[in-house]
Protein backbone atom coordinates (compact mmCIF):
# COMPACT_ATOMS: atom_id res chain seq x y z
CA UNK A 1 0.00 0.00 0.00
CA UNK A 2 1.25 3.40 -0.80
CA UNK A 3 1.00 6.55 1.27
CA UNK A 4 1.12 10.36 0.31
CA UNK A 5 2.64 13.17 2.08
CA UNK A 6 1.94 16.73 0.98
CA UNK A 7 4.72 18.76 1.96
CA UNK A 8 4.47 22.27 2.62
CA UNK A 9 2.82 25.23 1.23
CA UNK A 10 3.71 24.12 -2.24
CA UNK A 11 2.24 21.35 -1.95
CA UNK A 12 4.57 19.12 -3.67
CA UNK A 13 3.39 15.22 -4.48
CA UNK A 14 5.59 12.43 -3.29
CA UNK A 15 5.21 8.94 -3.03
CA UNK A 16 6.52 7.15 0.31
CA UNK A 17 6.76 2.99 -0.10
CA UNK A 18 6.40 1.44 3.09
CA UNK A 19 8.96 -1.41 3.25
CA UNK A 20 7.39 -4.90 3.70
CA UNK A 21 9.61 -7.60 5.46
CA UNK A 22 8.63 -11.50 6.07
CA UNK A 23 5.85 -12.43 7.76
CA UNK A 24 2.00 -11.46 8.09
CA UNK A 25 0.14 -10.56 5.07
CA UNK A 26 -1.63 -8.17 4.13
CA UNK A 27 -5.14 -8.43 5.27
CA UNK A 28 -5.04 -11.07 7.40
CA UNK A 29 -4.35 -11.92 10.83
CA UNK A 30 -0.64 -12.30 11.97
CA UNK A 31 1.74 -12.95 14.96
CA UNK A 32 2.92 -9.68 17.11
CA UNK A 33 5.54 -7.92 15.05
CA UNK A 34 7.74 -8.29 18.05
CA UNK A 35 7.24 -12.16 17.45
CA UNK A 36 7.63 -12.09 13.72
CA UNK A 37 10.86 -10.26 14.03
CA UNK A 38 12.11 -13.22 16.30
CA UNK A 39 11.38 -15.56 13.46
CA UNK A 40 12.91 -13.73 10.54
CA UNK A 41 16.19 -12.77 13.26
CA UNK A 42 15.74 -9.06 11.74
CA UNK A 43 16.33 -6.77 14.21
CA UNK A 44 17.79 -3.96 11.99
CA UNK A 45 15.34 -1.97 10.45
CA UNK A 46 13.09 0.71 11.90
CA UNK A 47 12.28 0.47 15.70
CA UNK A 48 8.01 0.79 16.07
CA UNK A 49 6.23 0.82 19.49
CA UNK A 50 4.72 -2.63 19.53
CA UNK A 51 0.99 -3.77 21.09
CA UNK A 52 -0.93 -6.92 21.93
CA UNK A 53 -4.59 -6.25 22.88
CA UNK A 54 -5.74 -7.06 26.56
CA UNK A 55 -9.22 -9.27 26.08
CA UNK A 56 -10.36 -8.81 29.67
CA UNK A 57 -9.83 -5.46 29.59
CA UNK A 58 -12.39 -3.96 30.87
CA UNK A 59 -14.18 -5.77 33.57
CA UNK A 60 -18.04 -6.35 33.02
CA UNK A 61 -20.03 -3.44 34.54
CA UNK A 62 -22.37 -3.75 36.96
CA UNK A 63 -26.54 -3.19 37.23
CA UNK A 64 -26.46 -5.34 33.40
CA UNK A 65 -25.60 -2.00 31.60
CA UNK A 66 -24.60 -1.82 28.66
CA UNK A 67 -22.80 0.70 25.86
CA UNK A 68 -24.60 2.43 23.37
CA UNK A 69 -21.93 3.34 20.20
CA UNK A 70 -19.10 4.76 22.68
CA UNK A 71 -17.84 8.34 21.39
CA UNK A 72 -14.67 9.33 23.27
CA UNK A 73 -12.00 8.00 25.86
CA UNK A 74 -9.33 10.17 27.24
CA UNK A 75 -7.17 9.33 30.02
CA UNK A 76 -6.40 11.67 33.46
CA UNK A 77 -3.26 11.87 35.41
CA UNK A 78 -4.19 8.79 37.67
CA UNK A 79 -4.22 6.43 34.32
CA UNK A 80 -8.36 6.39 34.86
CA UNK A 81 -9.80 6.13 31.72
CA UNK A 82 -12.69 7.91 31.06
CA UNK A 83 -15.61 7.04 28.21
CA UNK A 84 -18.73 8.82 26.84
CA UNK A 85 -21.47 6.73 25.51
CA UNK A 86 -24.57 7.27 23.52
CA UNK A 87 -27.73 5.29 25.20
CA UNK A 88 -30.04 6.10 21.88
CA UNK A 89 -27.82 3.83 20.13
CA UNK A 90 -29.32 0.59 22.07
CA UNK A 91 -31.67 -1.60 20.10
CA UNK A 92 -34.83 -2.43 21.88
CA UNK A 93 -33.62 -5.90 21.85
CA UNK A 94 -30.90 -4.98 23.23
CA UNK A 95 -32.88 -3.36 26.36
CA UNK A 96 -35.63 -6.21 26.80
CA UNK A 97 -36.09 -4.81 30.70
CA UNK A 98 -37.06 -1.28 29.50
CA UNK A 99 -39.91 -2.72 26.79
CA UNK A 100 -43.63 -1.80 27.38
CA UNK A 101 -44.58 -4.38 28.65
CA UNK A 102 -40.75 -5.46 29.50
CA UNK A 103 -39.67 -8.90 27.50
CA UNK A 104 -36.71 -9.79 30.32
CA UNK A 105 -37.15 -9.78 33.62
CA UNK A 106 -33.53 -7.94 34.62
CA UNK A 107 -31.29 -7.11 31.08
CA UNK A 108 -30.52 -4.92 30.43
CA UNK A 109 -30.22 -1.22 30.81
CA UNK A 110 -27.75 1.46 29.47
CA UNK A 111 -25.01 2.86 31.63
CA UNK A 112 -24.80 6.19 32.56
CA UNK A 113 -23.22 8.45 29.48
CA UNK A 114 -19.94 8.87 31.43
CA UNK A 115 -18.14 6.41 32.86
CA UNK A 116 -14.26 5.93 34.81
CA UNK A 117 -12.33 3.37 34.85
CA UNK A 118 -9.31 2.86 36.98
CA UNK A 119 -5.91 1.02 35.34
CA UNK A 120 -7.28 -2.53 36.18
CA UNK A 121 -10.82 -2.11 35.00
CA UNK A 122 -13.02 -1.70 37.54
CA UNK A 123 -15.46 0.94 37.24
CA UNK A 124 -14.92 3.58 39.76
CA UNK A 125 -17.44 6.40 38.50
CA UNK A 126 -20.36 7.46 36.43
CA UNK A 127 -22.54 10.26 35.99
CA UNK A 128 -24.18 12.12 32.75
CA UNK A 129 -27.53 13.54 31.13
CA UNK A 130 -29.34 16.41 31.33
CA UNK A 131 -29.36 18.18 34.57
CA UNK A 132 -30.17 21.98 35.99
CA UNK A 133 -28.19 24.84 34.45
CA UNK A 134 -26.58 22.94 31.19
CA UNK A 135 -28.09 21.33 28.09
CA UNK A 136 -26.81 18.23 27.27
CA UNK A 137 -25.87 17.21 24.01
CA UNK A 138 -28.42 15.72 22.05
CA UNK A 139 -25.27 13.60 20.17
CA UNK A 140 -22.40 13.40 22.79
CA UNK A 141 -19.12 13.43 21.10
CA UNK A 142 -16.04 13.22 22.40
CA UNK A 143 -14.29 13.41 26.30
CA UNK A 144 -11.40 15.20 27.43
CA UNK A 145 -9.90 15.67 30.91
CA UNK A 146 -7.88 18.94 31.43
CA UNK A 147 -5.33 20.35 32.93
CA UNK A 148 -7.23 20.94 36.62
CA UNK A 149 -9.07 17.34 36.31
CA UNK A 150 -12.21 18.87 34.84
CA UNK A 151 -13.78 17.10 32.34
CA UNK A 152 -15.19 18.51 28.97
CA UNK A 153 -17.79 16.66 26.72
CA UNK A 154 -18.94 17.47 23.18
CA UNK A 155 -21.69 16.94 20.87
CA UNK A 156 -22.61 16.45 16.76
CA UNK A 157 -26.37 16.50 16.90
CA UNK A 158 -28.81 18.87 15.32
CA UNK A 159 -28.84 21.77 18.00
CA UNK A 160 -25.53 20.87 19.44
CA UNK A 161 -23.79 24.33 19.10
CA UNK A 162 -22.16 23.89 22.52
CA UNK A 163 -19.57 22.79 24.55
CA UNK A 164 -19.74 20.88 28.56
CA UNK A 165 -17.28 21.22 31.52
CA UNK A 166 -18.02 19.52 34.57
CA UNK A 167 -15.50 18.52 37.78
CA UNK A 168 -14.50 14.78 37.75
CA UNK A 169 -17.28 14.05 40.12
CA UNK A 170 -20.14 15.05 37.47
CA UNK A 171 -20.89 18.92 38.80
CA UNK A 172 -21.58 20.92 36.20
CA UNK A 173 -19.22 24.32 35.91
CA UNK A 174 -19.39 25.71 32.30
CA UNK A 175 -21.16 26.07 28.98
CA UNK A 176 -19.38 27.52 26.47
CA UNK A 177 -21.69 28.55 23.43
CA UNK A 178 -25.02 28.52 22.62
CA UNK A 179 -27.57 25.43 22.44
CA UNK A 180 -29.51 25.20 19.24
CA UNK A 181 -27.38 27.78 16.83
CA UNK A 182 -27.37 26.96 13.27
CA UNK A 183 -23.72 26.33 11.84
CA UNK A 184 -20.94 29.41 11.52
CA UNK A 185 -17.68 28.94 11.59
CA UNK A 186 -17.07 32.56 11.86
CA UNK A 187 -19.61 33.04 14.82
CA UNK A 188 -17.66 34.34 18.30
CA UNK A 189 -20.10 32.96 19.98
CA UNK A 190 -21.30 29.44 19.68
CA UNK A 191 -19.85 26.30 17.86
CA UNK A 192 -20.70 23.57 15.27
CA UNK A 193 -21.62 20.61 15.83
CA UNK A 194 -17.86 20.21 17.65
CA UNK A 195 -16.43 16.28 17.68
CA UNK A 196 -13.55 16.00 19.68
CA UNK A 197 -11.99 18.46 22.52
CA UNK A 198 -8.28 18.74 23.45
CA UNK A 199 -6.44 20.51 26.55
CA UNK A 200 -3.11 22.99 26.25
CA UNK A 201 -2.34 23.39 29.96
CA UNK A 202 0.25 25.26 30.24
CA UNK A 203 -1.53 28.35 28.26
CA UNK A 204 -5.27 27.05 30.27
CA UNK A 205 -6.63 26.82 26.67
CA UNK A 206 -9.20 24.21 24.99
CA UNK A 207 -8.97 23.31 21.76
CA UNK A 208 -12.42 22.22 19.48
CA UNK A 209 -12.22 20.29 16.44
CA UNK A 210 -15.34 22.33 15.49
CA UNK A 211 -16.18 20.23 13.30
CA UNK A 212 -19.65 18.55 12.19
CA UNK A 213 -21.06 21.54 11.35
CA UNK A 214 -18.57 24.35 11.35
CA UNK A 215 -14.86 24.01 9.36
CA UNK A 216 -13.04 24.90 11.53
CA UNK A 217 -10.26 24.54 14.82
CA UNK A 218 -11.51 26.87 17.38
CA UNK A 219 -9.57 28.20 20.41
CA UNK A 220 -11.11 29.10 23.94
CA UNK A 221 -9.85 30.13 27.36
CA UNK A 222 -10.56 27.05 29.70
CA UNK A 223 -12.27 29.12 32.42
CA UNK A 224 -14.22 31.60 30.79
CA UNK A 225 -14.97 29.91 27.61
CA UNK A 226 -13.94 32.75 25.73
CA UNK A 227 -13.15 32.23 21.95
CA UNK A 228 -9.33 33.68 21.29
CA UNK A 229 -8.94 32.35 17.65
CA UNK A 230 -9.83 29.71 15.09
CA UNK A 231 -8.58 28.78 11.57
CA UNK A 232 -9.69 26.66 8.64
CA UNK A 233 -7.63 24.39 6.36
CA UNK A 234 -3.94 25.52 5.36
CA UNK A 235 -4.68 28.55 8.31
CA UNK A 236 -7.85 29.52 5.93
CA UNK A 237 -10.35 31.66 6.85
CA UNK A 238 -12.89 29.21 6.97
CA UNK A 239 -16.07 28.70 4.44
CA UNK A 240 -19.04 27.54 5.47
CA UNK A 241 -20.47 27.56 1.46
CA UNK A 242 -17.34 25.76 0.06
CA UNK A 243 -19.02 22.07 -0.65
CA UNK A 244 -16.62 20.30 -3.20
CA UNK A 245 -16.02 16.85 -2.47
CA UNK A 246 -12.32 15.00 -1.72
CA UNK A 247 -11.70 12.99 -4.88
CA UNK A 248 -8.82 10.50 -4.46
CA UNK A 249 -5.64 11.68 -6.67
CA UNK A 250 -7.62 15.02 -7.37
CA UNK A 251 -6.02 18.48 -5.87
CA UNK A 252 -5.41 19.99 -2.72
CA UNK A 253 -9.01 21.01 -1.00
CA UNK A 254 -8.22 24.54 0.38
CA UNK A 255 -11.06 24.06 3.10
CA UNK A 256 -11.81 21.48 5.53
CA UNK A 257 -14.79 18.84 4.61
CA UNK A 258 -17.34 18.12 7.80
CA UNK A 259 -16.10 16.52 10.22
CA UNK A 260 -13.18 18.25 11.28
CA UNK A 261 -12.70 15.26 14.15
CA UNK A 262 -9.99 16.06 15.87
CA UNK A 263 -7.28 18.69 16.44
CA UNK A 264 -4.67 17.56 19.19
CA UNK A 265 -1.85 19.77 21.02
CA UNK A 266 1.65 17.75 20.75
CA UNK A 267 4.20 18.50 23.51
CA UNK A 268 6.06 20.50 20.66
CA UNK A 269 3.85 23.24 20.45
CA UNK A 270 1.96 22.02 17.09
CA UNK A 271 -1.39 21.44 16.71
CA UNK A 272 -2.60 18.06 14.96
CA UNK A 273 -5.89 18.19 13.26
CA UNK A 274 -7.74 15.04 11.57
CA UNK A 275 -9.59 16.40 8.46
CA UNK A 276 -11.10 13.17 8.13
CA UNK A 277 -13.59 12.80 4.52
CA UNK A 278 -10.38 14.04 3.27
CA UNK A 279 -7.87 11.40 4.60
CA UNK A 280 -5.70 13.39 5.91
CA UNK A 281 -4.08 15.31 9.36
CA UNK A 282 -2.90 18.82 8.85
CA UNK A 283 -0.47 20.31 11.40
CA UNK A 284 -0.18 23.94 12.97
CA UNK A 285 1.51 26.57 14.99
CA UNK A 286 -0.60 27.06 17.94
CA UNK A 287 -1.17 30.47 16.29
CA UNK A 288 -3.00 28.82 12.93
CA UNK A 289 0.19 28.91 10.76
CA UNK A 290 0.04 25.96 8.64
CA UNK A 291 3.37 23.53 9.01
CA UNK A 292 2.54 20.40 7.11
CA UNK A 293 0.14 17.77 5.72
CA UNK A 294 0.21 13.87 5.48
CA UNK A 295 -2.27 11.70 3.27
CA UNK A 296 -3.56 8.16 4.85
CA UNK A 297 -4.78 5.81 2.84
CA UNK A 298 -5.65 8.15 0.75
CA UNK A 299 -8.24 6.03 -1.40
CA UNK A 300 -10.42 5.70 1.38
CA UNK A 301 -13.92 7.66 0.40
CA UNK A 302 -17.23 7.95 2.49
CA UNK A 303 -15.99 8.83 6.51
CA UNK A 304 -12.55 9.01 5.69
CA UNK A 305 -9.38 7.34 7.34
CA UNK A 306 -8.06 9.72 9.81
CA UNK A 307 -10.75 9.40 12.88
CA UNK A 308 -8.76 10.32 16.23
CA UNK A 309 -5.22 10.85 17.37
CA UNK A 310 -2.78 10.51 20.47
CA UNK A 311 0.78 10.18 20.84
CA UNK A 312 3.49 7.97 22.16
CA UNK A 313 4.36 8.75 25.49
CA UNK A 314 8.50 8.87 25.39
CA UNK A 315 9.24 13.06 26.19
CA UNK A 316 9.88 13.46 22.12
CA UNK A 317 6.56 11.98 21.53
CA UNK A 318 7.99 10.39 18.72
CA UNK A 319 4.78 8.68 17.17
CA UNK A 320 1.81 9.12 16.59
CA UNK A 321 -1.26 6.65 16.73
CA UNK A 322 -4.43 7.22 14.43
CA UNK A 323 -8.01 5.39 14.26
CA UNK A 324 -9.16 4.65 11.22
CA UNK A 325 -12.69 3.91 11.71
CA UNK A 326 -13.21 2.60 7.76
CA UNK A 327 -10.37 0.63 7.11
CA UNK A 328 -10.16 -0.56 10.69
CA UNK A 329 -6.94 0.36 12.18
CA UNK A 330 -4.50 1.50 13.88
CA UNK A 331 -2.37 3.28 12.33
CA UNK A 332 1.52 3.88 13.99
CA UNK A 333 3.08 7.48 12.33
CA UNK A 334 6.75 8.65 12.74
CA UNK A 335 5.26 11.87 13.88
CA UNK A 336 8.13 14.12 13.18
CA UNK A 337 8.44 13.11 9.64
CA UNK A 338 4.68 12.36 8.54
CA UNK A 339 5.48 8.98 7.38
CA UNK A 340 3.57 5.71 8.27
CA UNK A 341 5.48 3.21 10.51
CA UNK A 342 2.73 0.09 10.40
CA UNK A 343 -0.76 -0.55 11.53
CA UNK A 344 -2.40 -3.25 12.84
CA UNK A 345 -5.93 -4.25 13.90
CA UNK A 346 -9.08 -5.54 11.78
CA UNK A 347 -12.63 -5.58 11.20
CA UNK A 348 -14.86 -7.24 13.37
CA UNK A 349 -16.35 -7.95 16.78
CA UNK A 350 -13.71 -10.01 18.56
CA UNK A 351 -10.33 -8.79 20.96
CA UNK A 352 -8.35 -6.50 18.79
CA UNK A 353 -10.66 -5.82 16.04
CA UNK A 354 -12.63 -3.09 15.20
CA UNK A 355 -16.36 -1.64 14.00
CA UNK A 356 -16.07 2.09 14.03
CA UNK A 357 -12.63 2.52 15.49
CA UNK A 358 -13.58 6.36 16.68
CA UNK A 359 -11.42 7.18 19.41
CA UNK A 360 -8.02 6.72 21.00
CA UNK A 361 -5.91 7.78 23.95
CA UNK A 362 -2.84 6.73 25.65
CA UNK A 363 -1.68 6.48 29.26
CA UNK A 364 0.89 7.22 31.58
CA UNK A 365 2.78 3.74 30.52
CA UNK A 366 2.27 3.83 26.90
CA UNK A 367 -0.82 1.64 26.75
CA UNK A 368 -3.55 2.54 24.49
CA UNK A 369 -7.80 2.93 24.59
CA UNK A 370 -10.16 2.55 22.07
CA UNK A 371 -13.68 2.80 21.66
CA UNK A 372 -16.01 1.83 18.79
CA UNK A 373 -19.07 3.93 17.41
CA UNK A 374 -21.77 2.20 15.29
CA UNK A 375 -22.43 -1.40 16.09
CA UNK A 376 -19.10 -1.38 17.64
CA UNK A 377 -20.09 0.05 21.17
CA UNK A 378 -17.05 -0.95 23.27
CA UNK A 379 -14.09 0.31 24.61
CA UNK A 380 -11.14 -2.17 24.41
CA UNK A 381 -7.24 -1.96 25.74
CA UNK A 382 -4.17 -2.16 23.67
CA UNK A 383 -1.06 -3.47 26.26
CA UNK A 384 2.08 -1.61 25.19
CA UNK A 385 5.18 -4.15 24.98
CA UNK A 386 8.09 -2.00 24.63
CA UNK A 387 9.82 -1.30 21.02
CA UNK A 388 10.28 -3.73 18.56
CA UNK A 389 11.14 -4.30 14.64
CA UNK A 390 8.95 -3.67 11.95
CA UNK A 391 8.76 -6.46 10.14
CA UNK A 392 5.62 -5.61 8.09
CA UNK A 393 3.64 -2.51 6.99
CA UNK A 394 -0.01 -4.28 8.32
CA UNK A 395 0.13 -6.53 11.07
CA UNK A 396 -3.35 -7.59 11.51
CA UNK A 397 -4.44 -8.74 15.03
CA UNK A 398 -2.07 -7.99 17.73
CA UNK A 399 -3.32 -10.90 19.64
CA UNK A 400 -1.19 -11.41 23.04
CA UNK A 401 1.39 -14.45 22.79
Amino acid sequence: MLYLKRFGPLAVMTLLAVAVACGGGSGTTSAPAEEQAAASGDASGPQAPMFAVDPLWPKPLPNHWLLGSTIGVDVDTQDHVWIVHRASTLAANETSVLNDPPTAEECCTPAPPVLEFDPEGNLVGHWGGPGEGYDWPSSNHGITIDHMDNVWVGGNGGGDSHALKFTRGGQFLLQVGVAGRQPDSLSTDSYGRIAKISVDGGVNEIYFADGYGNKRVAVVDADSGELKRFWGAYGNEPDDDFDERYVPGGPNLQQFLSPVHCAEVSASGLIYVCDRAHDRIQVFQKDGTYVDEMLVMPNTTGSGAAWDLDFSHDPEQAFMYLADGVNQRIHIIDRENLTLVTSFGDGGRQPGQFFGAHSIAVDSEGNMYTTETYEGKRVQKFSYLGMGPVTADYQGVVWPE
